[in-house]
């Protein structure tokens, strides 16, 4: 996915000065006054028919749940979803305010967003094209002469964005933060993960076979000849792809994955993939050395390119290319694209409206183009203050709990305070803003904009090389509603459409906030402690800096918690992954955790004002609770629980809240009860 390939391999999403030991409320916030603050509970979400104290989180979100249907044009709902709708609408207005502008000047930034979401919408003109706008590439593909060549197109077509089997990226070295390294990951897969090609169950037979038949038909709408055997040359390719593939669990690991080979030795680990070709059609020929996420991958490929003949490589890069440019082609194949990937692999009914579809374009293109425009309307200096406020205090919550470990040694404190010290948080948007001077758009030539696009975003990491690291750099736009940690520069990153209700609440009482964007905040700072990002120092290099002790009392913390989660069962047939949720685990875990000692902490020590008759504690665990409110179809719950770090979303709630004694003692909760876990079974990390 090209999100975690744009930066860090594994900067942790949320849906990723010295430390102070002084947990003391900060002074500086704006100031409101108390008899203004709302309790900023949805009130009308709660189920009175389920005890607290047995299901919390279908106590606080049941009468939303019994009374939202999921539309037929999405896979889900909920608060993060509500939110991004919201984000879609703001873009929408932009975007339609920049193109009602008269004599926009050609090059600009308007003339770029205006023009890029016109070529989107202008299906007419994509159904008169046809594949003509892909036929260049596809006559490439048709031209390789050799393994060789075929390999060298590997490279050349990344950049346009074809994709293949090796997937090239840019980004901090693990081991050395200060400079900037080529990275390979592993690809080539048209299915979502390796499972889905040798799981024998009833619904991953007929996905085979759904995504065999889907082949046939692109082929057949493209013009292509021997389209039914194409569906099956491939979807053979791709088993073969497929068994060399690490699983997610073990993509996890980072020490595993940091494989530094010299290029010029390459041949050691493959001596049938085209090396100078490949990285000289991805413009970093000259680079000295590579890391490899999964080496054995590529022993794997490295047989497959000599094994598997030229003309089914072919196949399959034809494939490949219409699938990956359908969205932008004729409404016929960007509807079979729809047909098999949205409908039969996700359950989504309808197609999303084409403006949703068109605003995505301009976000994923354009992004801080429309990014600079939406903070000026939607996002505020006093939120802006305000949210530097909650995450110093967050800080200073974790710092203070550090001290309090009654498990951990002094010399690992100390080296996790500094760690702690040197997080960078950014709010909002960035300071600097990306340049799109570069970028040709035309309001004619979609594809040829994606392609173009594409190639500047690859040219940009490239030239990252040799030079300082990019620090002012996002790898989210201001609009989109997410959050993430990236360990190699030590950054927690929350962008502005985030910071609204339910998850920020400028006019609510200080309870839900902190049990909102605070356990936000403490769940991006806890991936810098969980068990991955625990092994990154506070430069953001892969070293260990526990002592063996420590270390050990970590892994046996941890280890109970992935047998917590395992034991969640999703369907009848189907639990929680606790191996691959780990580390997003541990950050709700430590986010909830570290939110409620901050939050405690502003009182001052005065007891909190009962709101709508709930006591401080019971807004703040309700506040967590109502930001994970959802529902999603099946077919996608099914595909994220085999794909997605993160939990679904009530046991994201339930499991953190099962752990904390501050929970029991807000909703008596006692043996028995639902929600009852015995005191030993009880997870504290940090």
């Amino acid at each position: 996915m090209k999100t975690i390939l744009t930066s860090a391999a594994c900067a942790s999403l949320l849906v990723l000065s010295a430390c102070s030991h002084d947990v003391a409320q900060k002074t500086d916030a704006p100031a409101i006054k108390k008899t203004a603050l709302a309790s900023g509970i949805e009130k009308a979400n709660i189920d009175n028919s389920v005890r607290p104290q047995d299901n919390f989180y279908q106590y606080v979100n049941g009468g939303w749940l019994k009374t939202h249907d999921i539309p037929g044009d999405k896979t889900a709902i909920g608060s993060f979803y509500d939110l991004r709708d919201k984000a879609d609408a703001d873009v929408k207005a932009i975007i339609e305010s920049l193109a009602a502008t008269p004599n926009l000047k050609a090059g600009s930034d308007e003339q770029k967003v205006a023009d890029l979401f016109r070529a989107y919408m202008d299906q007419e003109t994509r159904d008169s094209l046809g594949i003509k706008p892909v036929q260049a590439l596809l006559s490439q593909i048709n031209g390789l002469q050799d393994k060789d060549q075929l390999v060298e197109f590997f490279g050349q077509s990344q950049a346009a964005g074809v994709g293949g089997p090796m997937i090239l990226y840019v980004s901090v070295d693990a081991k050395d933060s200060s400079r900037y390294a080529t990275h390979i990951w592993q690809g080539g897969l048209g299915l979502p993960d390796k499972d889905y090609y040798f799981n024998d169950a009833e619904r991953f037979v007929n996905l085979r076979d759904g995504y065999s038949k889907h082949i046939a038909k692109m082929f057949d709408l493209a013009g292509l000849e021997n389209g039914e055997q194409a569906g099956k040359t491939i979807l053979d390719l791709e088993t073969k792809i497929a068994e060399y593939h690490w699983t997610r669990v073990q993509s996890r690991d980072s020490e595993k994955r940091y494989n530094k080979f010299e290029t010029a030795k390459l041949n050691e680990l493959s001596d049938t993939i085209n090396w100078q070709g490949f990285l000289a059609a991805q413009g970093v020929g000259s680079e000295k050395d590579i890391i490899i996420n999964q080496p054995d991958f590529i022993q794997g490929l490295g047989k497959l390119i000599n094994d598997v003949s030229l003309e089914d490589w072919q196949t399959y890069l034809t494939f490949h290319t219409l699938s990956n440019f359908a969205s932008y082609l004729t409404a016929d194949l960007d509807n079979e694209n729809f047909e098999f990937f949205s409908k039969q692999l996700s359950g989504r009914q309808e197609q999303r409206p084409q403006w949703k579809r068109g605003v995505a374009i301009v976000n994923q293109n354009v992004g801080e183009v429309i990014g600079k425009v939406y903070v000026s309307r939607h996002f505020t200096p006093e939120a802006k203050a305000r949210m530097g406020v909650l995450v110093e205090n967050l800080r200073s919550a974790y710092g203070a709990s550090i001290n309090d470990l009654d498990w951990m040694s002094d010399d690992t404190k100390k080296a996790a305070q500094v760690k702690l010290a040197a997080f960078t948080p950014k709010i909002g948007y960035p300071d600097k803003w990306q340049d799109y001077s570069a970028l040709e758009i035309k309001g004619d030539d979609l594809v040829g904009n994606i392609i173009r696009s594409s190639e500047l975003s690859h040219q940009r990491d490239i030239e990252k090389l040799g030079g300082p690291i990019q620090t002012w750099e996002w790898l989210m736009t201001p609009q989109t509603v997410n959050a993430y940690y990236n360990p190699t520069v030590n950054e927690i990153v929350f962008p502005a459409a985030i910071l609204q209700p339910p998850f920020f609440n400028m006019a609510a009482d200080d309870a839900v906030n902190y049990g909102g964007i605070g356990a936000v905040i403490g769940h991006e700072m806890g991936h810098g402690f969980d068990d991955q990002g625990s092994r990154y120092d506070a430069e953001g290099n892969l070293r260990n800096w526990w002592t063996d002790q420590d270390l050990e009392k970590f892994k046996e913390r941890t280890k109970v918690l992935v047998e917590q989660y395992a034991d969640y069962q999703v369907f009848d047939d189907l639990n929680v992954n606790g191996e691959l949720t780990l580390g997003e685990n541990i950050g709700d875990l430590s986010g909830l955790t570290i939110a409620y000692k901050a939050y405690k902490a502003s009182l001052n020590g005065k007891e909190a004002p009962v709101i709508d008759g709930l006591t401080g504690d019971q807004r703040f665990f309700m506040g967590f609770t109502q930001i994970w409110r959802s529902k999603i179809v099946e077919q996608s719950m099914r595909n994220r629980v085999a794909t997605d770090p993160h939990s679904p979303g009530e046991f994201r709630a339930v499991g953190s809240l099962s752990n904390m004694n501050e929970f029991y003692e807000a909703f008596d909760v006692k043996e028995g009860d639902g929600m009852y876990l015995a005191p030993e079974k009880r997870v504290k990390i940090w």
